[in-house]
């Protein structure tokens, strides 16, 4: 029985602060609202694709686009305008290049 409890909270402790995101189509579905901007320096938020689910963990900007909504441990929506956004993002070409600018927002990826 401790075993099988130890398990479950390993799993949701971590499943919690993965940053597996999905895109969803409509501003009402999702979590957070994301706007993608130009340059680094205007972002709350440098993100790094990686290619693997496992490789996306923590809130430190490193983020696995599922498939389906289900394997999502966040909705987004992507917003056109700035003013619509609660974080921007700017997506980095490195992984070491991840992380957060402004960590006020941080609490939206939780």
């Amino acid at each position: 029985m401790k075993l099988l409890l130890f398990l479950f909270t390993l799993f949701f402790g971590v499943s919690c602060f993965a940053q597996k995101v999905y895109s969803v189509e409509y501003e009402n579905q999702a979590d957070a609202k994301v706007y993608v901007v130009n340059y680094e320096n205007q972002a709350d938020l440098k993100v790094y694709k990686v290619k693997y689910s496992n490789q996306a963990i923590n809130n430190i900007g490193k983020w696995f686009f599922t498939t389906y909504r289900n394997q999502a441990s966040k909705t987004l929506f992507f917003v056109d305008y700035e003013n619509q956004a609660d974080f921007k993002i700017y997506f980095v070409e490195y992984e070491n290049q991840a992380g957060w600018r402004n960590k006020s927002k941080q609490h939206f990826m939780f």
